[in-house]
């Protein structure tokens, strides 16, 4: 326990240094790029990558699997082997460089194809400096965000191919492979090319920027949509849609797309969206040949048409509204784009996890266990700005993301399907709240749906005041990882209840109970022990319910706190993995974890207090030198 403290300590102290930011990358899985290129231009050895090796493995795990029809044959081959004059980047990077391939990965490459448009966020994800002319060593290296960090990713330059073609991503250009390499890097990432198999495009968006991403229902959508869209390309947003619908005029349903224009025609307002295939263009009002381009003064028509690449049409706005399912925007900065200001938010993360037997306890729908998922305090402090607006309330927005499931994939895993809801509380105290709170209290606030998504996130307005927010999965007993985010327009303060890891014990004796050294129990100290034995015994019997003779993992939590003992969310897990069978705690098992808790806080108290006497020295060292003591409020006098 005490490594994984210092391992946090010595976490946080490098992030406060800057650790994890976008100029100081985390390297993934230790690798140092700069390192690893010198020792292969020492040597004159081109780089192989051990951690992601150019072998079956590296393509998936079902239909890509080793020995797979679709794997049969492939030849993973350099760039150079390819063509006589490779380029990392022809003539700059463009929309045109991301034509997709055998792989469904369409989310990603409309995502790419987005980030296309932004050339300094693209050079976040595509360090510059990189080429295979100049000091070239058969190794490159992208960056991405995950999870509330920057990651640099290090992969060497063998690709896929078949018949001496680019399985995957590939350039129009024959001999231009930064999109191929940057698609290795992310599959990398991931574990596998075939983890990026479906997916949603704001996953790429969050990726590539480490934004926040709302996505609007086309059915439903706001009235000023054309303006939102509007001021997320001027702020140089990552937008994407898709279609959920049977389609018509070669449009594809359940395909990403990417809009990359806006324009106030002469007649009506036009959109312009990308297909990342590269080709199969929308046929309908305003496609490339359509006749309403003739009513057009022939120099917008021109400019129009110039402002186009292969694969992205012109639509009306109206028509985009009626055959598009979903638009998804990524806000770089969280801004609020409902609001004409560019106000900044305030972001606060939070690392947590969800684990069977002590914090994953499913939606509200399993009343007896919600209570033990993680619980996050926020209180908003001011209303919002809005001049216009009659109603008192604070903008905020929360994103709950599950991490890494793409890499349980070739485990038979996917997302699970997650979602959070927001409770009013009128108190200042950090408790966790218990089940006798969810089951006389409606939330105030929740996600607008729980799904199977690797984030879900809502845009929300409530009045000044302290909510609780309860990230959860929506069956219980469903493990992993998440960090929850949230983005308030005006100050606000946080925490995360049970944060304290120790608080003083009802039965707490601070001797240990074995006194002498003699490793043997006198009549006195097996008298203290027989007492709480017994005490115990009692809390025992209370939280057996159901008198079958163990205790639920649950049970368990509530009867550790009324013994005394408040714990955080990682201590309880901790315990439930020691001391449960099959998630069921014995009386044997419930005794010696109380054992080991109460010798552990003697220790820790002992610490503590020797630590206090310490500092109180030092103290009176510092004021005995400068010959002042500290007044009743703690100043110097």
């Amino acid at each position: 326990m005490s490594g994984g403290i210092s391992a946090s300590i010595a976490t946080s102290r490098l992030r406060a240094e800057g650790m994890g930011s976008n100029d100081h990358a985390v390297p993934f899985l230790n690798q140092d790029y700069e390192a690893l290129r010198q020792q292969c231009l020492e040597t004159g050895c081109l780089f192989q990558d051990p951690s992601f090796l150019a072998e079956p493995p590296s393509l998936g795990f079902k239909e890509l699997a080793p020995y797979s029809a679709k794997t049969r044959d492939v030849e993973w081959m350099r760039p150079t082997e390819l063509t006589d004059d490779p380029q990392f980047i022809l003539g700059g990077a463009t929309r045109t460089d991301i034509c997709q391939g055998a792989l469904g990965d369409c989310w990603l490459l409309a995502a790419i194809a987005s980030l296309t448009l932004n050339e300094r966020l693209l050079h976040r994800v595509v360090p510059h400096g990189q080429s295979f002319q100049e000091d070239y060593a058969g190794i490159f290296h992208f960056q991405f965000w995950q999870f509330g960090e920057w990651v640099d990713v290090v992969i060497d330059d063998r690709l896929p191919t078949k018949n001496g073609e680019l399985m995957f991503v590939h350039s129009a250009e024959g001999n231009e492979f930064w999109s191929a390499l940057l698609e290795k890097a992310y599959s990398k990432l991931n574990g596998s090319y075939e983890a990026l198999s479906g997916g949603s495009t704001t996953e790429g968006f969050e990726d590539f920027t480490g934004g926040v991403s709302e996505m609007y229902d086309l059915r439903k959508a706001p009235r000023d949509l054309y303006r939102i869209i509007s001021k997320a390309l001027d702020r140089g947003s990552l937008l994407g849609c898709s279609i959920d619908s049977v389609t018509f005029k070669k449009l594809v349903k359940g395909h990403a797309y990417s809009v990359t224009g806006l324009k106030q025609g002469q007649v009506e307002r036009l959109i312009r969206v990308r297909n990342p295939w590269g080709q199969v263009e929308w046929t309908g009002a305003w496609s490339d040949n359509s006749p309403e381009w003739d009513e057009l003064d022939p120099t917008e028509r021109e400019d129009l048409h110039l402002q186009m690449e292969d694969g992205e049409f012109w639509m009306s706005f109206q028509e985009f509204l009626r055959q598009f399912s979903r638009l998804e925007i990524c806000n770089l900065t969280a801004d609020a784009l409902s609001e004409d200001g560019l106000s900044h938010w305030n972001t606060i993360k939070f690392h947590g996890m969800w684990r069977r037997g002590s914090t994953a306890g499913g939606c509200r729908n399993h009343p007896n266990t919600f209570w033990i998922n993680p619980q996050y305090k926020i209180t908003l402090l001011e209303e919002d700005d809005d001049p216009e607006d009659d109603e008192v309330a604070c903008s905020f927005l929360v994103a709950l993301m599950q991490k890494d499931r793409r890499r349980y994939r070739g485990q038979g895993q996917d997302m699970h399907t997650i979602g959070f809801a927001i409770y009013e509380v009128r108190d200042k105290q950090n408790v966790h709240l218990k089940k006798d709170f969810f089951l006389t209290h409606s939330s105030c606030a929740r996600s607008e749906t729980f799904i199977n998504l690797r984030e879900v996130s809502n845009r929300l307005s409530l009045p000044p005041g302290e909510y609780l927010i309860v990230p959860s999965t929506f069956e219980s007993g469903q493990e992993a990882d998440f960090v929850l985010r949230v983005f308030t327009e005006k100050q606000s303060e946080t925490d995360q209840l049970l944060s304290v890891s120790l608080y003083s014990s009802t039965f707490f004796d601070p001797e240990i109970l074995q006194k002498d050294g003699s490793a043997r129990l006198g009549l006195i100290e097996f008298q203290i022990l027989w007492n709480k034995i017994r005490k115990w015994l009692v809390i025992y019997r209370e939280y057996d319910m159901d008198k079958s003779g163990s205790m639920s993992s649950y049970e368990m939590r509530l009867a550790v706190e009324s013994a005394g003992f408040k714990l955080n969310n990682r201590l309880n897990q901790v315990l439930v993995a020691r001391y449960a069978e099959n998630e069921a705690i014995d009386f044997d098992n419930f005794i010696c974890c109380l054992v080991k808790l109460e010798a552990m806080f003697s220790k820790y108290c002992h610490f503590l207090h020797d630590e206090c006497m310490i500092s109180a020295i030092k103290l009176e060292l510092l004021y005995s030198q400068c010959g002042r003591r500290p007044s009743r409020h703690g100043t110097l006098t």
